[in-house]
């Protein structure tokens, strides 16, 4: 049985993913990067994190080269930058390096000074699928921010997350009380 990709894309755009620039390029002019969001953690043992990217995308063939790449994680003033790498703006290459500030990574890899959280990694292994690689990256360098919302993606548009109630832990009392039709 197969599902329909219409159907598949329109069920996706209802799960929230946290919005990332992947960037390669350890030179000037040499440059790229593409948004994404499908990156995410993977172990803490090594520090690594994995992320998918289109076998199309100019920055797929870069981070084979290179074997590096940084994931950046994007916060709430960040709409543009997002579609500045998706393309979408028109801006293609090392130009999209024109907008945010940027360091060079322990790897080389372009690094937004200003994410969320931004991850250093060297390629450690990759997997084909037929339209995708997934790459998995070990980190070699890491910077976070607590000052900002994260971006995130949702229903076709960018979102900040928001906090529904005071946090509660599973041992906290309270909790024993809460039903799950207290969250929807």
């Amino acid at each position: 049985m197969s599902v329909d990709a219409k159907d598949f894309k329109q069920a996706m755009r209802h799960v929230a993913g946290a919005v990332a620039l992947v960037t390669v390029g350890a030179e000037h002019g040499k440059r790229t990067g593409l948004t994404v969001t499908s990156a995410c953690s993977l172990s803490e043992s090594p520090p690594s994190l994995i992320v998918c990217v289109n076998r199309n995308a100019s920055a797929h063939a870069r981070i084979c080269e290179e074997g590096a790449f940084a994931v950046n994680f994007l916060h709430e003033d960040h709409a543009m930058l997002a579609l500045t790498f998706s393309g979408q703006k028109g801006v293609n290459g090392d130009d999209r390096f024109a907008f945010g500030q940027w360091t060079r990574g322990a790897t080389g890899a372009p690094v937004l000074t200003e994410a969320v959280a931004a991850f250093d990694c060297v390629l450690a292994q990759e997997f084909e699928t037929r339209t995708h690689s997934i790459f998995v990256g070990e980190v070699r360098g890491v910077s976070h921010t607590d000052a900002a919302k994260p971006l995130v993606y949702l229903r076709s548009s960018f979102h900040t997350p928001q906090e529904i109630r005071e946090t509660v832990s599973v041992g906290d009392l309270d909790s024993r009380h809460l039903s799950w039709t207290d969250f929807s």
